[in-house]
């Protein structure tokens, strides 16, 4: 009798607390493998908004956003770290690209200083240094030319950027073509580059392209705006397209064909390496060092192709005769044997006999390569995108201070031809902005919406990404050809939201829509949190980015020229 008296009080006990998740509305038990189609996705969606009963608030127009409280849009220089900080009484900073400048194997350049540095050379009569900034080719070339940072030499990872530099109105002189000598290529598995090879019989960019427009590769690349390899691939496509004018309208229009068929696009290589090591992708670009010291990119065949990427060292003209000497010196000790041994060892000066495709461009022409990618990116489809902004109690000062920042900033970036909405979360889902054409008018709106958003309350999360996939569904009706994506702005502490991120995985799958995550002091909220927003990225391939980071405004702009 005590066995089945206890067994009916267990009983009992469970269906309690089962009608209690229900009666509150949690649906973290629903499996995250549940499997929708985009139709059914698209009537849950709606459904669960029902039942989540957003709050539509009414947009006030910002008429008096004067300049100085505009935004800058760029970030700071010193938020891109000095790596090797010089000492001498004459000392030069060089902006160095990053596959030299990082941690090792990628930090050949910082090696270099310090032996260089160690040395104490002397030019007429005083010590000698360097100092190294880590900074892309790109970002570098943006810090030049639209802010005010002026270092006295540049390395970049080709001589695009030189010239690109020079036809922004900059003097600069090469002390060597070479510094150390590497190469930009394409990359595929091994099991597709033997199909690739037996079907198109070598590879070259024009049948790389045919390869990825047939469905046989699936081909990414990164930001030509602040990837060498990137922008080096751009033009060979450019090239490929029209050969006798890279630049025609003939090209521009092949591109944007190509650019219909969505291929992968991520704003640094950092993510496309991601995305070959878990299989989403069987072909990308990179540079051949950076492939050398990939262990987890073993499996994947290098073929060069475009231009060399042989770091030309620049010096511009405002340097002082004595930090002319230095560069002199330091360019002399990079070429000596011992300083390229120390290069053979981390991954460059390999295919030596390697020649340039030169496409012929010069600087005005690699700039205009930029303009027609950016024009032409989308494919000609219009962008919706959704942000979704916590104002919870745990975003409280500097979170959602840096949070409007990111807002405001992210106005800057965004083309008027996209559509863009606003939702904001804490206890209560709020749809602050409805989607619409992203005009002055629109834009008044949303920056005037962002300025009024504030904390309080608990956090619902996935409440507020239903909201979000529910908005876009509508919108879809309007333009079905629209490529729609959502930006979370988030700490990552989810706590009081009706749906888990565990019950609307399946329903984010089926929807096919990528959510790019911007997390605000993770290191505050936790691994958990940050885990929550990666998965939450991952499932339709986004990426989340640290919004800790000094560079947040580059690294939205970055994201923002890719997706937007």
């Amino acid at each position: 009798m005590r066995k089945i008296r206890l067994r009916s009080v267990l009983s009992a006990m469970l269906a309690i607390l089962l009608t209690a998740g229900t009666l509150c509305g949690c649906e973290g038990a629903i499996s995250d493998n549940s499997t929708y189609t985009h139709d059914e996705a698209v009537q849950e969606i709606a459904a669960r908004v029902s039942k989540i009963d957003p709050v539509a608030m009414k947009p006030t127009l910002n008429i008096y956003d004067d300049a100085d409280e505009t935004t800058v849009a760029l970030s700071d220089i010193s938020s891109f770290p000095i790596t090797v900080q010089g000492n001498g009484e004459v000392d030069i900073e060089i902006a160095a690209a990053t596959e030299l400048s990082a941690d090792t194997p990628d930090d050949l350049i910082n090696v270099w200083a310090k032996n260089f540095n160690n040395q104490k050379n002397q030019v007429n009569g005083k010590t000698a240094s360097v100092s190294i900034r880590k900074i892309t080719s790109g970002d570098a070339l943006t810090h030049i030319t639209e802010g005010d940072y002026r270092p006295e030499a540049y390395l970049p990872s080709n001589f695009a950027w030189g010239k690109m530099l020079e036809a922004k109105g900059f003097e600069l002189s090469a002390l060597t073509d070479r510094l150390v000598g590497n190469t930009a290529g394409i990359l595929m598995k091994q099991e597709t580059y033997d199909t690739y090879i037996a079907k198109y019989d070598e590879v070259t960019m024009d049948k790389v392209l045919n390869a990825s427009l047939a469905g046989d590769i699936t081909l990414a690349m990164p930001n030509p705006y602040t990837s060498s390899s990137g922008l080096n691939s751009l033009t060979m496509m450019l090239y490929s397209f029209d050969s006798s004018n890279p630049l025609s309208d003939k090209a521009s229009q092949k591109l944007l064909e190509y650019q219909r068929q969505d291929p992968p696009m991520a704003p640094t290589t950092a993510v496309i390496v991601g995305w070959a090591e878990r299989g989403v992708i069987t072909a990308m670009v990179m540079e051949e060092q950076a492939y050398h010291n990939k262990p987890t990119l073993k499996d994947f065949v290098y073929v060069p192709m475009g231009i060399r990427h042989d770091h030309p060292f620049y010096i511009f003209d405002y340097a002082t005769k004595d930090q002319l000497a230095v560069a002199e010196a330091f360019v002399e000790y990079c070429l000596s044997n011992e300083a390229q041994k120390i290069a053979n060892e981390k991954g460059f000066n390999l295919h030596d006999d390697y020649e340039a495709q030169d496409t012929g461009l010069d600087g005005a022409g690699y700039l205009a390569a930029q303009k027609i990618w950016k024009l032409n990116k989308d494919g000609g489809k219009p962008v919706v995108a959704v942000f979704v902004a916590d104002v919870s109690s745990s975003m409280d000062g500097t979170p959602i201070r840096a949070l409007k920042e990111s807002l405001t900033s992210a106005a800057n970036f965004i083309s008027s031809d996209s559509y863009i909405g606003l939702v904001s979360f804490s206890s209560k889902v709020y749809i602050d902005l409805p989607i619409d054409r992203f005009d002055a008018t629109q834009r008044a709106y949303f920056t005037s919406a962002v300025k009024t958003l504030d904390k309080g309350g608990v956090t619902a999360t996935y409440d507020a990404v239903l909201v979000a996939l529910n908005m876009l569904n509508e919108a879809a009706k309007e333009l079905p050809e629209a490529k729609m994506m959502i930006f979370v702005l988030s700490d990552g502490a989810e706590m009081g939201s009706t749906y888990s991120l565990n019950s609307i995985k399946g329903l984010v799958r089926g929807i096919e829509v990528p959510i790019y995550t911007i997390g605000y002091n993770l290191e505050g909220t936790g691994d958990g949190a940050r885990n929550d927003l990666m998965t939450l990225s991952g499932i339709n391939e986004a990426t989340l980015i640290d919004a800790n980071s000094n560079t947040i405004i580059d690294q939205l702009r970055e994201l923002f020229n890719v997706s937007m």
